[in-house]
């Protein structure tokens, strides 16, 4: 791996050294590390892989901040909301760090990356000794050694953004496993932070995918889920190589049950990856596929670069070939510019398409964005009606859409259960992502079940296990 789009093996090697040193200080100490995410599923997967890290460099991890002995905020910068409760958090740790001065508070992820947010965060907060971006997640064990020496270490910026293989990770999951197929993103919306925090789309080599599903699959693991800002931009930046061929070859790992994808970007969404979703029989039904926005005007004001009509057609052309499945989408009103009537043609996309689901948005500028400094920036009060207004059909929407499923049975893996009722429910998704709760035991997580839909409950689905 000595394209440049690649960290040097030789590198990785030498910051796994720098861990096992680290391990012989740290792990007789008995010391504990505390992950906190924010965000997204890339920032998830990130996690993952922090955490393999540190239990590389001696670390356990603990479920409660209180205990630990050092705390890492994985941070996103997509939404505002995001960097006010992380703020929150970053401070309610001062008094910790008073009662306990060897305890190392770290800050990482995507908001990093944002001009001078690093800077100002070390001088907001004394009590922080490290901080850096998603880029260099790799060179932890150099950045935790130097902060055990008694340094403030701020790293980000790395020029290249290079793609860092055969990292540890610790997955919280024994049957799903998150794996990144891109890194970066080309499209610059301009309401998008991401191209500029996790720089231009960069692919990882297909065999070097294949091997990772081979090995998670092994494991134990039946259900992948590919991640990448654009997954069918897949391979653009390669000599060859389609999303579409990737879904054929990783179709036939053996283990796998169940392969997932996200996101999907409308633009690039190609009739050969249509076909690849219905020839491949691995490949769930469900599709997220984010609009944003149903005003052509908008969403060429947010540089989409597609149309509503064309979204639509993407729409039915999967119906026509994958007839069960189901689609998702994320949504954003009170883009700059968008009138009353531009909403409503949102709301009347959302009645057409019926979506099961939809992640739902008031604009908020991000800084360093184009759509931050444009014109015609809608009032709070008015994103706050319109988002009501939006939540109140989508809900209508979810229900209509999960009436149709009253004697559905499938297959599910079981995620979860909640026992706060008289009796433990479990829930789960089927192939095609609808969720369904019914009753059963604590010890059934992570495994397939048959299930039957008895009932609708608001918005979710109500069953009963067929597989005795």
């Amino acid at each position: 791996m000595s394209d440049r789009k690649y960290i040097a093996k030789e590198e990785i090697e030498r910051q796994m050294t720098l861990a096992d040193r680290l391990y012989a200080e740290i792990q007789p100490r008995c010391l504990k590390f505390y992950v906190e995410t924010f965000g997204c599923q890339m920032n998830v997967r990130d996690s993952e892989t922090i955490k393999g890290i540190l239990a590389r460099c001696g670390y356990t991890e603990c479920a409660e901040k209180e205990t630990a002995d050092l705390i890492l905020f994985n941070t996103c910068c997509v939404r505002e909301h995001a960097e006010k409760r992380l703020m929150g958090n970053i401070g309610a740790l001062r008094e910790q760090k008073e009662s306990n001065p060897g305890l190392i508070v770290g800050i990482c992820g995507c908001m990093m990356q944002q001009d001078g947010i690093a800077k100002k965060l070390l001088r907001r907060f004394p009590h922080v000794s490290l901080v850096f971006g998603p880029n260099v997640v790799f060179r932890l064990p150099e950045m935790l050694g130097a902060v055990l020496s008694g340094e403030r270490i701020a790293l980000t910026d790395e020029e290249d953004f290079a793609i860092a293989e055969n990292l540890p990770r610790i997955r919280d999951n024994s049957r799903s496993a998150f794996v990144n197929i891109t890194f970066g993103c080309n499209n610059y919306c301009t309401y998008c932070i991401v191209p500029f925090v996790r720089g231009r789309e960069r692919s990882r080599s297909m065999e070097d995918i294949r091997k990772e599903a081979e090995s998670l699959c092994a494991s134990g693991i039946t259900e992948i889920t590919l991640l990448g800002q654009n997954v069918n931009s897949y391979g653009n930046d390669l000599e060859a190589g389609s999303f579409a061929e990737l879904l054929d070859k990783l179709n036939f790992v053996p283990g796998l049950k169940r392969l997932r994808f996200m996101s999907s970007h409308p633009k690039d969404l190609t009739n050969e990856v249509i076909a690849a979703i219905a020839r491949n029989d691995r490949v769930c039904h469900h599709v997220h596929l984010p609009v944003q926005s149903g005003s052509n005007a908008i969403l060429k004001r947010m540089n989409r670069k597609y149309t509503r009509e064309q979204y639509l057609e993407i729409i039915r052309k999967l119906r026509d070939a994958v007839p069960d499945v189901e689609f998702t989408t994320d949504i954003i009103v009170g883009f700059p510019g968008e009138t009353e009537e531009m909403f409503r043609e949102t709301l009347s996309l959302v009645e057409e398409v019926g979506f099961a689901a939809a992640f739902t948005f008031a604009y908020s500028p991000r800084v360093g964005t184009a759509a931050a400094s444009m014109h015609d920036q809608i009032p709070e009060d008015v994103k706050k009606r319109r988002l009501y207004e939006l939540n109140a059909l989508q809900a209508e929407k979810t229900v209509e859409n999960n009436k149709k499923y009253i004697g559905y049975e499938g297959e599910v893996l079981i995620e979860g259960c909640d026992e706060r009722t008289d009796e433990t429910m479990l829930y789960g998704k089927y192939r095609n992502f609808k969720m369904v709760y019914f009753p059963g035991k604590p010890e059934e997580v992570n495994q397939y079940r048959n299930v039957r839909v008895l009932s609708l409950s608001r918005n979710s689905l109500i069953g009963e296990r067929i597989d005795g």
